[in-house]
């Protein structure tokens, strides 16, 4: 296990309501996050992070910030100004790659069940796209309120209730298709407001909002990335990299750009098929 350790306090002042304004790891207002992540994922992957990196611009992200589920780091390196305090991950894999990024100040390999801090370490915890795929939440969740100070904030996402509705799949194949997407997702919850208000309620969190995003028309592009995504996985491979040539001057990834676009700039509905919660310890 890599090196834990209490982190310095700062005293910062945070309301219990969600912020508007930048925080001290946005990115200027500029930043074109959909470009960043098709520089470094395949394009169906790319296109939902994006959306989610832009969200964190907004919302109080402020340090000392645990990164819960941190794999290997593209998303910090590619949503926050600076390197994180600590990312936290059970995978040795993902976590080499995560070093070499430089996303993070520390990387810790453990379970967020189980994790090696002391009580009220940090002010902010992500966890992006992350606790869908752990079957018993509930240690993680306490474990999660443990290490956070009173008034900070505990921020995640994940896929909703909604996250097969759309799926092209499924109009054929039905329930089955909805099955079998799912367990390639390695999901273990596609969970509605409501169970995520009662479980962050549960394990001791006020919670300040929910929404959800990524419309049917994103969800179906998201479906059929994973068959057109062949190519990024064969560039993998061979290369260790998503995408071999990422430069504006690739043809490919410019048209990927101009597709996906419309789509990134999206407003958000009533209804989607991802969740985004926003919950501060009392």
């Amino acid at each position: 296990m890599l090196e834990s350790r209490r982190l310095p306090t700062q005293t910062v002042p945070i309301s219990t309501s969600v912020s508007t304004s930048a925080h001290p790891l946005a990115l200027p207002a500029h930043t074109d996050f959909l470009w960043q992540q098709l520089s470094e994922l395949p394009y169906f992957r790319a296109l939902l992070r994006a959306v989610e990196s832009r969200f964190y611009q907004d919302l109080p992200v402020l340090p000392p910030v645990l990164d819960l589920g941190s794999g290997d780091a593209s998303f910090a390196a590619t949503t926050f100004s600076r390197p994180l305090d600590v990312g936290l991950d059970p995978w040795r894999a993902p976590m080499r790659e995560a070093a070499q990024r430089r996303a993070h100040k520390l990387l810790t390999l453990a379970e967020g069940a189980q994790m090696p801090f002391a009580d009220a370490s940090f002010q902010t915890i992500v966890s992006n796209s992350v606790l869908e795929h752990i079957p018993d939440l509930e240690p993680v969740m306490a474990e999660s309120f443990r290490v956070l100070r009173r008034g900070g904030y505990f921020l995640s996402c994940s896929p909703s209730d909604h996250f097969t509705d759309w799926l092209i799949g499924a109009k054929i194949l039905g329930d089955a298709y909805r099955t079998w997407f799912n367990k390639v997702a390695r999901h273990q919850h596609c969970d509605s407001p409501d169970v995520w208000r009662d479980r962050l309620t549960h394990a001791g969190f006020v919670v300040d909002k929910i929404w959800y995003y990524f419309s049917p028309r994103a969800t179906q592009t998201l479906e059929m990335g994973h068959y057109l995504g062949l190519p990024n996985l064969v560039s993998k491979r061979l290369f260790g990299t998503w995408v071999p040539f990422a430069s504006r001057a690739n043809p490919f990834l410019r048209v990927l750009d101009k597709q996906l676009r419309p789509i990134y700039d999206e407003g958000l509905g009533n209804v989607g098929s991802c969740l985004f919660c926003v919950a501060h310890k009392p």
